[in-house]
């Protein structure tokens, strides 16, 4: 495995690819991730459909990492694991417009991917036969869709550092590995916990929200707070600012410990 001052080298090199690349290309590639990440969203809600509590947590934790482990193993641009580009932006090896660049792109890719996932996942009928009784899996996603509306902007924003957190962690933990299988143990664990735990993921949400709000207008079950309005105010909005802050609290503790004294050692071996 590689050793985490051999992930810091390497993730120079994967930040300048990530920076530099056109913009259609980033853009083509987020929208893959918004894809993968809403499959594993449909996934978890559909195993998790009929239970309750921790079982179903524990169901949902179970299979939600298919998401990232397409990310990680596919390559794709995801706007949440991106946030580790602090790490190479504050050692001065990328530049800031080439970081926001890929974030903006990135955010607006993942939206369209997961938009696009939850739009066939409803039209495809899987919730049920329109004009019908709609499916235990259709009513979680309005009971899902309702509480991420219905939540305080606070709690949200912290659940997203935690999140982030462990995404970040993960994505780490996968450049620590030389082949796909350790690739994808490494993804598990941490998102895995991150769904039982219940964190917020901005991605995630853009699917979660997005497939109920076009659920209940397609089967005219209207829910209490489920609106675009609320769905931006209280949850996408300080979700992914704590995505954001998770990140950089990752990129951060790597950057002062490896980024930076790698730097300083090369200094000092050139005398300069």
């Amino acid at each position: 495995m590689n050793q985490p001052k051999d992930i810091a080298s390497n993730f120079i090199g994967v930040a300048k690819g990530k920076t530099s690349q056109a913009w259609y290309k980033i853009l083509i590639l987020a929208v893959l991730a918004g894809a993968f990440i809403a499959l594993g969203g449909a996934f978890a809600g559909m195993a998790g459909a009929g239970f309750t509590g921790t079982q179903a947590s524990l169901i949902k934790g179970a299979v939600f990492p298919l998401g990232l482990i397409l990310v990680v193993i596919c390559g794709a641009e995801l706007f949440t694991g991106n946030c580790l580009l602090i790490a190479p932006l504050m050692n001065k090896d990328i530049k800031v417009t080439g970081m926001l660049k890929n974030w903006g792109i990135a955010y607006i890719g993942n939206f369209i991917g997961a938009v696009v996932i939850a739009t066939l996942i409803v039209l495809s009928h899987l919730y049920g036969q329109t004009g019908e009784t709609i499916t235990q899996s259709g009513l979680a996603c309005l009971s899902t869709a309702a509480a991420k509306c219905n939540a305080g902007f606070w709690d949200t924003f912290i659940r997203g550092i935690l999140c982030n957190m462990l995404v970040c962690l993960a994505v780490w933990a996968a450049m620590s590995s030389k082949n796909a299988v350790g690739k994808i143990f490494a993804v598990y664990m941490p998102v895995f916990a991150f769904v039982v735990c219940g964190f917020e993921h901005s991605i995630a949400n853009m699917f979660y929200i997005t497939s109920g709000l076009i659920t209940s207008a397609v089967y005219k079950i209207p829910v209490s707070g489920l609106n675009f309005g609320n769905g931006l105010a209280y949850n996408l909005i300080p979700s992914t600012l704590g995505n954001i802050i998770g990140g950089a609290l990752i990129a951060l503790a790597y950057w002062a410990v490896y980024f930076k004294r790698n730097k300083n050692d090369d200094q000092d071996a050139t005398g300069e």
